[in-house]
């Protein structure tokens, strides 16, 4: 008889259900009642999954869930037992042959099911197999497999279950936590004992070495960082996978059979007994609303279902947080907390492998490199295990700045953190008050440890994940676990910042030489480099606030900048450079470089050289750190041009090349790549292009298009077209040569929408002799080279035949694909259209954003060709989930757009590009399209968000 919990009573009536079965089989084989017994069990097990999930609506507790799944999957399993053993295959009088133990492994053997999980069975057999047990086995598997359960199993006796678990560790461990379910419950006992006695006797280090190297090789799976924005519940870092691992050890080294006793073994506080509760209970809850939602073994907690798990688990918005962005912060919460309980037991696991060393191991360590030494710089510290330890237990009591010196030391001496030290930092966070915060020492060693040229990324971040640098700063501690609810950021808003730490400490030691030439050689310039790392820390600090982060951080940095030893100039710089640290992005990608009005509105704003310098090496660590190919070799040249292009100006019209002079070396440096061409023929290729073209393309890609238009010059092309695969930036460029006209850039976008190609960046440029110069990048589909570049022919090919006339983009193919964006489906971006006519002598420039999905550029640049509108230039920039677009414009005439009627056409036509067209029945005509309804009111412009 199996005791039933009264919260697990009320998921299904078990004597009503076996009530229905007895009269299901009564006097029936087994082929004339299967059908009916396994639609009763569907019917039941249906119902019963409905009703866990009410339950779990209804009180929360994820763990309570996964708890009743299981057992009702131990209702069935036994159900189907009872049904083999008692009716099908009965054996009044067994031998001892005859017998078997159902036994429950895996999660399933923990007890707790998620709604989508596998079920992991073991049938236990005595010293030999029968006739019998086989077809028991069979009858069982194959009621299962009709109720559409998948279903891993193996049948073993116990001599084979012990013998493969001694050399198969995934199968010792599923022994580890077997569960007795239905059978011969000796059988079941017999392996249990053999286990423990025959298996994990004097195997504790063998099992821990296997399991944590198991852990690592999962983590670097799934992402080493527990603060990706779209974490696996189950086998990320932080999730559940790693509290299994966490009572997998403490089963086989302490042998505990509940999470209770390791807290009387002291392995554990009460206080973190209750953390690891509620961090299970609470990723159990995410992991079965997520596979409710999905309706399948969803783990990974995507974009698509974070909103509605949200919802799901009650969570509202608040003033500058979505119900979103409450519930990951939370969740990131709870994988530190993972992250900290991991840190305490192995802390402890350490303590029980030394008390169980040999004596004269133990006496030899005493002795040797791990007795414990005293720190020479303070008394409070000790050396233990060749890593840094607290003296005793009052070290923070006594003097609450030793909860920063701890980590200054650790930075200072090259050391890891002894466990003990960290455990006891925890616990004292409560003495990082207000006194400690306006400490001048305190503030001190912590400017030490964020500006070191040692590793200030990795102390910053133990810092971090002891609890003291949000304690200490608690204008950081906001922004700790805060994600952006965005397709952009990789990162919560912490780790951000700490790996933009990471970033400029990798420049300053010169690693990034090769690739970042201009940033590695500013940095060594700076006056003032304390300067640019705490703007560097601070710059996102305010993000999740009403107001723009960008200028309430800069409140911020005005208020902490005297509290960390700074004078009020050198506040006011750092006070500057968190406000308009979006700037430079932005103007770079989405603003023509070559106009002079760009070059001196920026300047205005920078107003100072070293200024200039600071601004641009913080915009490189920001978007360096962002997350895995968002830095590219383009916005590298971008920045550069736009450095190269305000120096000058900054300079007092001196710098080390002023714009002629870099014009000129740009040329030189191509014509001495093309030094095998002709003189007279690379001197005609010189004159064929624009300022704009010499300062924003690098040289390999000024070769390549070199090459190109030479080779369509000896063919008497005017089309042709190239390809290149850059893998470590996971785009493929085309670039495209064709005679210039106003619509080439949108049948491009539109050859790329029917190819299912989506554009995330492009440089268009004239030729001096009428010629179209585009390059496109597009996302990268396949991971091998000859496949994309197969695949990439077929557009360059496409685009080829549309623009030579021999084949039109077929509007159907179009408009299918841009029907939306899978993955950004769950966002909600607004349009924003805005028109200027100051920024530019020359042109109009309109910027446009809004959410991205196939076929849009094609949309945006098709709609500004019929309205006779000329493409001098188009930048496009891409951020995550929001595009956001500017394009240089004239009329045919090659006048600035003024006309009120045609801007609000425009804006028209950019709102339909992106919303779509308006609810109410528009005429078809397109002249007449643009003469009805009234003109919606631009949206307000947030140039800030354009380079978030």
């Amino acid at each position: 008889m199996h005791k039933i919990e009264p919260r697990l009573a009320d998921l299904i009536d078990v004597a009503a259900l076996s009530a229905d079965i007895d009269g299901i089989t009564a006097g029936k084989g087994p082929a004339e009642f299967r059908p009916a017994l396994i639609a009763r069990l569907r019917q039941v097990r249906t119902a019963a999954v409905a009703r866990a999930g009410e339950l779990l609506n209804a009180d929360g507790s994820g763990l309570s869930c996964a708890q009743r799944l299981a057992y009702l999957q131990d209702v069935l399993v036994r159900q189907l037992a009872e049904v083999a053993i008692g009716r099908v295959f009965r054996v009044d009088n067994p031998s001892k042959a005859e017998r078997v133990a159902v036994v429950a492994v895996g999660g399933y053997g923990r007890g707790t099911m998620a709604p989508g999980s596998d079920v992991d069975l073991l049938f236990v057999l005595p010293y030999k197999r029968t006739p019998w047990t086989e077809t028991v086995v069979e009858f069982v598997l194959y009621g299962l497999w009709d109720l559409g359960l998948k279903v891993g199993h193996a049948t073993r006796t116990v001599d084979e279950c012990i013998r493969l678990s001694q050399s198969d560790m995934t199968i010792r461990t599923a022994i580890l936590e077997a569960r007795f379910v239905w059978g011969d419950s000796e059988l079941f006992q017999s392996l249990t004992s053999r286990f423990d006695r025959e298996v994990v006797q004097g195997t504790a280090s063998e099992f821990v070495a296997a399991k944590l190297a198991e852990r690592d090789e999962r983590h670097k799976r799934q992402g080493r960082s527990r603060y990706l924005v779209e974490p696996n519940v189950k086998e990320g870092k932080g999730g559940l996978r790693d509290l299994n691992t966490l009572f997998w050890i403490a089963q086989y080294v302490y042998r505990v059979r509940s999470r209770e006793d390791l807290a009387e073994l002291g392995v554990f506080s009460r206080a973190e007994l209750n953390l690891f509760r509620k961090a299970e209970d609470f990723l159990w809850a995410v992991r079965c609303h997520l596979h409710f939602a999905t309706g399948r073994a969803e783990e990974r907690l995507s974009f698509d279902f974070q909103r509605e798990i949200a919802i799901r688990l009650g969570y509202t918005s608040h003033p500058g947080l979505r119900d979103v962005e409450r519930f990951m912060k939370h969740y990131f919460l709870v994988a530190k907390d993972v992250g900290d309980l991991t840190l305490i037991f192995c802390n402890a696991l350490e303590e029980e492998q030394v008390k169980q060393a040999p004596v004269l191991n133990r006496f030899l360590n005493s002795i040797g490199r791990r007795k414990r030494r005293k720190l020479p710089e303070s008394g409070d510290f000790v050396i233990e295990h060749e890593r840094l330890n607290i003296a005793d237990k009052d070290v923070f009591a006594r003097d609450p700045v030793n909860l920063i010196r701890l980590f200054h030391l650790a930075d200072r001496n090259g050391l890891e953190f002894h466990p003990d030290a960290m455990r006891l930092a925890r616990r004292s966070l409560k003495l990082v008050d207000a006194k400690l915060r306006e400490n001048p020492e305190a503030n001190r060693l912590f400017i030490e440890i964020l500006t070191s040229r040692r590793a200030p990324e990795a102390v910053l971040r133990h810092m971090n994940e002891a609890g003291v640098l949000g304690r200490f700063i608690p204008d950081f501690g906001k922004v700790v676990a805060m994600m952006q609810f965005n397709m952009y950021h990789h990162y919560t808003v912490d780790e951000h910042l700490l790996r933009c730490i990471g970033a400029l400490s990798e420049i300053e030691d010169g690693i990034h030489i090769e690739n970042l030439p201009i940033a590695t050689r500013l940095m060594a310039e700076l006056q003032n480099r304390k300067l640019i790392y705490l703007a560097l820390f601070l710059h996102d600090i305010a993000k999740g606030r009403p107001e723009d982060h960008s200028i309430a951080g800069a409140r911020i940095a005005r208020r902490l900048g005297p509290r960390f030893g700074f004078t009020a100039a050198e506040t006011e710089t750092l006070a500057w450079l968190v406000e308009n640290h979006l700037v430079m992005s932005m103007v770079a990608q989405s603003r023509d470089l070559s106009d002079p009005k760009t070059i001196a509105d920026f300047a205005a704003l920078v107003q100072s050289p070293e200024r200039l310098k600071m601004l641009l090496v913080l915009t490189v660590c920001d978007i360096k750190a962002v997350g895995p190919g968002v830095w590219n070799g383009w916005k590298a040249q971008l920045l550069r041009t736009l450095f190269y292009e305000t120096e000058p100006m900054l300079a007092g019209g001196h710098s080390r090349l002023s714009h002629g002079d870099r014009l000129m070396a740009a040329k030189a440096e191509l014509a001495d790549a093309l030094v095998n061409w002709p003189e007279a023929e690379r001197a005609r290729y010189m004159e064929r292009h624009y300022a704009p073209y010499w300062l924003r393309v690098d040289l390999p890609a000024k070769v390549a298009h070199a090459e190109l238009v030479r080779a369509a010059d000896r063919e008497k092309r005017r089309f042709a077209t190239a390809v290149e695969v850059h893998a470590r930036f996971d785009v493929t460029v085309l670039t495209v040569l064709a005679p210039d006209h106003p619509r080439v850039l949108s049948v491009i976008a539109g050859a790329c929408t029917v190819a299912g190609a989506n554009i995330v960046d492009a440089q268009v440029f004239t030729t001096t002799d009428g010629l179209a110069l585009d390059t496109i990048a597009i996302s990268r589909e396949f991971q091998g080279d000859d496949d994309e570049l197969r695949r990439a022919r077929r557009i360059t090919d496409m685009i080829e035949r549309v623009l030579t006339g021999l084949e039109t983009i077929p509007e159907r193919g179009v408009r299918k694909l841009a029907n939306g964006k899978p993955n950004a489906k769950p966002f909600n971006v607004p349009t924003e259209v805005h028109i200027d006519n100051a920024s530019s002598e020359r042109f109009t420039v309109l910027e446009v954003a809004g959410l991205d999905r196939p076929g849009l550029l094609y949309d945006l640049t098709r709609a500004l060709s019929d309205l006779s509108l000329n493409i001098a230039s188009a930048h496009i920039a891409t951020f995550g989930e929001r595009v956001v677009d500017v394009f240089y414009l004239t009329s045919l005439s090659n006048q600035k757009v003024t006309a009120p009627s045609t801007q609000a056409a425009i804006r028209r036509r950019v709102h339909q590009a992106f919303d779509g067209p308006p609810k109410e029945t528009a005429p078809k005509d397109a002249a007449a399209r643009e003469a009805t309804g009234k003109e919606p009111a631009a949206k307000s412009k947030d140039q800030r968000a354009a380079a978030e």
